[in-house]
């Protein structure tokens, strides 16, 4: 599988928006940002998506594949990133349920 390219940033921003058109019956959309990388992640929020999945430590399995994203972000990295495209960011737990707003 090593000979299969990574679709482009354009084309996964693409796929988020459409996404959010056809799945109308989803809630949410997360951009994950270990593989989409925070920058991209960032600019998801502008294309459909309304969570940015986690502030996962040490994460292993997109690593493993490749990935050259950071490994973790902590809670105030993340809220940055939302702030900085001027959102707020909220807290959710597993159901969507709110648990904090920063």
């Amino acid at each position: 599988m090593a000979h299969i390219q990574r679709i482009s940033a354009t084309e996964e921003l693409k796929n988020l928006a459409i996404s959010r058109i056809y799945l109308d019956n989803f809630e949410h959309i997360t951009a994950y940002w270990v593989s989409l990388g925070l920058p991209v992640a960032q600019l998801a929020l502008s294309y459909g998506v309304d969570d940015l999945h986690g502030t996962i430590m040490e994460e292993r399995i997109f690593h493993m594949a490749g990935a050259v994203t950071p490994q973790k972000q902590t809670v105030a990295s993340l809220k940055n990133a939302i702030c900085e495209t001027g959102r707020i960011p909220v807290e959710r737990d597993s159901f969507y349920r709110h648990i904090g707003q920063h």
